[in-house]
C-alpha cells in the first residue's frame, strides 16, 4: 500500500496527457511526480462493462507486485480534483533506450531481439516489429498473460536508463475472456524459466490469501476466478501461449 502522505496530501495537477484515450493528467503530491487518471474521465467500453479501468490498473499492481519483479510501477487509488482514480508514481524513461521498434526488414539485429511480424510502411518499404530479447520482456510477457492484457502496445514499455523494464497502462485487463493483445510474442512455444514457475506459483498462493482479498475489492468474482485459472493452465503448460481466438493477436496502433 501507497504511504499515508501519498493518500492523503494535495495532489497537485500539472498537465495533462491529450494523446490518452481516457483523461490522463501529469501531477505532484509533494516531491513524488505521478499520473491520475480519474474514473469519471473514463470512456464506456462495450467489452469491458463491469467495474472501471482505474480498479483493473490497480489491480495489475497488486498481481505484479505479488509477482515480485516490478513490473508496474507503485499505483493506488485516491481522490483527486476531479474525484477518485487511479494514481501511479511517474518514471522517467531514457530516451536512448527501446524495448519495442520497428526496423527495415534487411536490419533486424541477428542477437538479442525478436522479430514478431513484418509489414509496410506509408512508403510501401517492408518493416519489422521487433523486441527485446530479455529477462525483463520475458517477465512482462508472463505477466501479461496472468493478467489477460488486451492492449500491450510498445509505448506501454518504458525503457528505464538502468536496464529495467516498466509495463504501463493496464485497464484492459483482467477479463474473464480471452483478449490478449501484445506486441510480447518473442517466445512462443519457450519453456518457462524456474523463476517465471515460481512467479506464477506466487500468485496462485496469492489468491487464497491476502491477493484474493484485494482483488475482490477490484473485480468481479468471475475475473478473479479467471485469473486463478490462467494461472493453472500457463503453470500446467510450463510453455509460452501463442495466440488463439479469432481476435487479433497484437494492438492497434502497435505503439
Amino acid at each position: 500500500m501507497p504511504a499515508p502522505d501519498l493518500v492523503t496530501a494535495e495532489l497537485t495537477l500539472t498537465g495533462r496527457l491529450t494523446t490518452a484515450s481516457n483523461a490522463t493528467f501529469l501531477g505532484s503530491i509533494g516531491d513524488a511526480a505521478v499520473v491520475y487518471k480519474p474514473i469519471a474521465g473514463e470512456k464506456p467500453l462495450w467489452d469491458f462493462p463491469d467495474g472501471c479501468l482505474a480498479h483493473r490498473e490497480v489491480a495489475a499492481y497488486l498481481v505484479s507486485e505479488v509477482l515480485g519483479w516490478n513490473i508496474v510501477p507503485r499505483t493506488w487509488l485516491r481522490d483527486g480534483r476531479f474525484g477518485e482514480g487511479m494514481v501511479q508514481l511517474w518514471q522517467e524513461t531514457d530516451p536512448e533506450q527501446t524495448a519495442v521498434d520497428l526496423v527495415p526488414a534487411d536490419d533486424v539485429p541477428d542477437t538479442g531481439w525478436k522479430e514478431i511480424l513484418q509489414g509496410q510502411d506509408e512508403n510501401g518499404r517492408i518493416v519489422s516489429l521487433i523486441h527485446e530479447d530479455t529477462p525483463a520482456l520475458r517477465r512482462m510477457a508472463v505477466f501479461d498473460v496472468l493478467v489477460n492484457n488486451a492492449d500491450r502496445k510498445g509505448d506501454h514499455i518504458l525503457a528505464m536508463a538502468d536496464g529495467h523494464r516498466y509495463g504501463v497502462d493496464h485497464g484492459l485487463t483482467f477479463h474473464s475472456d480471452h483478449k490478449l493483445r501484445t506486441v510480447l510474442w518473442g517466445w512462443i512455444g519457450d519453456e518457462l524459466s524456474a523463476e517465471e514457475f515460481e512467479g506464477v506459483d506466487r500468485v496462485l498462493a496469492g489468491l487464497d490469501g491476502e491477493l484474493g482479498s484485494q482483488l475482490a475489492k477490484l473485480l468481479t468474482a468471475e475475473e478473479v476466478a479467471a485469473l486463478a485459472a490462467r494461472c493453472a493452465r500457463l503453470r500446467s503448460a510450463g510453455l509460452f501461449p501463442a495466440p488463439s481466438g479469432d481476435m487479433p493477436a497484437v494492438p492497434w496502433p502497435l505503439f
